[in-house]
């Protein structure tokens, strides 16, 4: 409850980039979830003129706006993936207000149980708000070859957003459930309808 408003059972889906949460959040979705990514609530919250736009472009510069105005993400990436001072900076302006909007869809929905994914979860204090932690993992090569082909970058560019990546260990150590993505997605959806299954508010 929040506000005095009840919210569904809400189950925060994370892990490193390239590990597979959207195809979790997906499954989750086709098994009857609300689902919502935390990077397209982001997304929404960067959008000229809007108050994290603002705060964006006064920390980083012009040079983060692109010529339509937006927010160019692989210039704002390219900073704040080579300086951990700057990547602390983003994620002071940034975590705060996608928390403010994850919980007002929460509150929004009349799900029984909502999916949220977000790499930052439990680091940016999300996971206080979650029922249930879900981690997605993969073997560092298999991530790395993902990200490559995803995001058409080159080796070391993906190997510098993989090592930018949060220590895993708070997020090993809040989760409910742990599920390795390194096979294929028949093994991949075996999993997590086993862990659907165990959800207990669907047990009722």
């Amino acid at each position: 409850m929040r506000n005095g408003i009840e919210i569904p059972y809400v189950i925060g889906v994370t892990g490193d980039i390239a590990c597979g949460k959207s195809t979790v959040l997906g499954m989750l979705g086709d098994l009857g979830a609300e689902t919502i990514d935390a990077d397209r609530l982001y997304h929404q919250l960067i959008q000229p003129g809007m108050p994290l736009w603002t705060a964006l472009r006064r920390r980083f510069g012009d040079g983060i706006i692109a010529s339509d105005g937006t927010i160019d993400r692989k210039a704002l990436g390219r900073i704040v993936f080579e300086d951990p001072v700057d990547l602390v900076d983003l994620d002071r302006l940034t975590h705060p207000a996608v928390i403010e909007a994850a919980l007002g869809f929460f509150e929004r929905s009349s799900a029984q149980v909502v999916a949220i994914d977000a790499v930052k979860l439990v680091e940016s204090g999300m996971a206080a708000f979650c029922h249930q932690v879900w981690l997605v993992r993969c073997d560092r090569e298999v991530q790395l070859q993902r990200l490559i082909e995803r995001n058409d970058l080159s080796y070391d560019d993906a190997s510098t957003r993989i090592g930018a990546q949060p220590d895993r260990a708070a997020a090993r150590a809040r989760a409910d459930v742990v599920i390795d993505n390194c096979g294929s997605l028949a093994d991949l959806r075996a999993q997590v309808d086993q862990a659907w299954s165990r959800i207990p508010i669907l047990q009722s």
